[in-house]
């Protein structure tokens, strides 16, 4: 089945947008508090799409995605019991209990981590808010991890261009199954 490959050719479509940076944008501010798909997901292909462009993208991604972290930290501190019903029905109720323990634990260095792992970004800005992490923290936090991820994403990119694009096309059914496959297993994981 060939799933990853139109999906591929689809977000290349959408990378030659003419208001594809205000998708990434939005893409980037939405996945920070609230909405499950990475903006990896439209930076990799705009960054192909015109690699001289690339470090704009990671600076509007990671700028986005910080200022969509600090309304996550503004509903974890303002609203958290408004949102713990909607965390454990959709599952990540354990994920929410992990970040708590791994902020009392490490603070600023989970957020750091968080920001650059694919660990879901939004269940550590909703914890900081609730366990009122110091806010300038949380934001270094946030720029340096956020920023070291999407820069280091559209500088491999750039620095690849055409030969990246044409291994990315090659391989990405085979990348994008063991991409779902690491994504199950990581989840499966960490609900145990």
């Amino acid at each position: 089945m060939r799933l990853f490959s139109k999906l591929y050719d689809r977000a290349l479509r959408w990378a030659a947008h003419p208001h594809a940076s205000r998708y990434l944008a939005a893409l980037s501010f939405t996945e920070s508090s609230f909405f499950p798909i990475p903006p990896d997901v439209m930076l990799v292909p705009m960054s192909l799409a015109k690699p001289q462009r690339a470090w704009y993208y990671a600076t509007l991604t990671t700028t986005a995605s910080v200022l969509g972290g600090v309304l996550g930290y503004g509903i974890g501190l303002l609203a958290f019991d408004a949102i713990q019903p909607t965390l454990q029905t959709l599952g990540y109720w354990d994920e929410y209990e992990l970040a708590k323990q791994w902020f009392t634990e490490w603070g600023f260095w989970a957020v750091l981590i968080a920001g650059f792992s694919p660990i879901p970004y939004k269940v550590f800005t909703i914890t900081a808010g609730a366990v009122t992490l110091s806010f300038p923290l949380f934001v270094i936090a946030s720029l340096m991890g956020r920023g070291a991820r999407f820069f280091l994403v559209a500088g491999i990119i750039a620095w690849g261009g055409e030969r990246m694009e044409r291994a990315l096309r090659s391989h990405v059914e085979t990348a994008g199954w063991l991409a779902l496959i690491v994504l199950v297993g990581a989840y499966l994981f960490l609900r145990k």
